[in-house]
């Protein structure tokens, strides 16, 4: 079987995620690999064979999306282009992670497009809803990659087609311990925001990591440092505590390895607000926003924080193999009715 995975290249998380499902696929079928997106930190140790612009939010710096340099930033001629020439006929399935040009490929073209990703839980009528209210941000979950088939991961195995978050390799081997510090990761806020609030937290030794900074520096007690992936998981293992946006992929790195965890959701993000009722379901502390009234929670949360216990086994290949399975299955079954008839 020839299999397309087509990942989503805005951010980081489905990237990390992608490293440990590319060699669970290679030890099954043969795999070609398809990223579309801006935005990522990190790249791929796998040959990449097709690399589209396709459809990215910008991070901006007040906490939410930069409207203005998104829509700036994308090309509706160039979307069409690219999905008009992905190859997808070339291939017995595609397996798409939240990607778009390929997904739209498929559904025009008629060729089977598999979701496995977090965004597709979020589809789940057993996932928790948040009351936040955005028209745009449930149409974006329902149809910016459309697929046949829905598979997807969440902070909890709400239902028969979720799966417990995928950690990777490298969080896995950390050695975990407890040192002086707290990390954060907050992308859509600027470092002069960041250290506006945290510099009021006295007591404290903050590791910062910024998508803005190019060189490290150090303001009072609060270190900002460029986002490297050896930097950032040494002072994730050694953390107290961790504070971060409502992704998905570092809440579940720092549940997996007991650190406390606070969540910001990123404003216009629907996504970030489901998984926010999510961990907020689980008993993580989550804050609307970043800001000087919201101090006292921050400082309530370093003295009284609790570490959430979760349990997600490594079961990467066990859950590439049902996804496989499950298509082959309803592959067999369908061509067998359409001979009968």
């Amino acid at each position: 079987m020839k299999v397309l995975y087509a990942i989503q290249g805005t951010g980081n998380g489905h990237l990390s995620r992608a490293k440990e499902v590319i060699p669970a696929l290679m030890s099954r079928v043969e795999v070609d690999l398809l990223i579309s997106g801006t935005q990522a930190d990190i790249e791929l140790p796998y040959d990449v064979k097709y690399r589209y612009q396709g459809l990215s939010f910008i991070f901006g710096t007040k906490g939410g999306v930069d409207v203005y340099k998104t829509i700036s930033s994308n090309s509706l001629r160039k979307l069409y282009t690219e999905i008009k020439n992905c190859p997808v006929k070339d291939y017995d399935l595609v397996i798409n992670d939240f990607e778009p040009i390929s997904a739209w490929a498929c559904k025009l073209r008629g060729v089977n497009c598999i979701s496995l990703s977090h965004q597709s839980a979020l589809l789940s009528n057993g996932v928790p809803k948040p009351s936040y209210n955005d028209f745009i941000g449930s149409m974006i979950l329902k149809y910016y990659a459309p697929s046949i088939q829905n598979f997807g991961f969440h902070f909890k195995k709400y239902d028969s087609s979720i799966y417990l978050p995928i950690i990777r390799r490298a969080i896995r081997d950390l050695q975990v311990r407890v040192e002086d510090h707290y990390t954060v990761y907050l992308p859509s806020y600027s470092d002069v925001k960041i250290i506006k609030v945290l510099s009021e937290i006295k007591g404290v030794k903050w590791h910062v990591f910024s998508k803005n900074c190019k060189v490290a520096y150090k303001k009072q007690s609060i270190y900002v440092k460029p986002i490297e992936s050896e930097t950032f998981e040494k002072s994730l293992s050694g953390a107290i505590g961790v504070i971060c946006g409502a992704g998905f992929e570092t809440p579940a790195e720092a549940l997996y390895l007991k650190k406390k965890l606070l969540v910001i959701p990123m404003k216009g993000q629907l996504e970030q607000h489901f998984n926010a009722e999510s961990l907020k379901d689980i008993g993580v502390p989550v804050l609307a926003k970043l800001k000087k009234k919201n101090i006292s929670k921050i400082k309530k949360w370093v003295k009284k924080g609790k570490v959430i216990h979760v349990d997600y086994p490594d079961k990467t290949q066990f859950i590439v193999d049902a996804v496989l399975s499950k298509y082959i299955i309803a592959t067999e079954l369908s061509n067998k009715l359409l001979h009968e008839i």
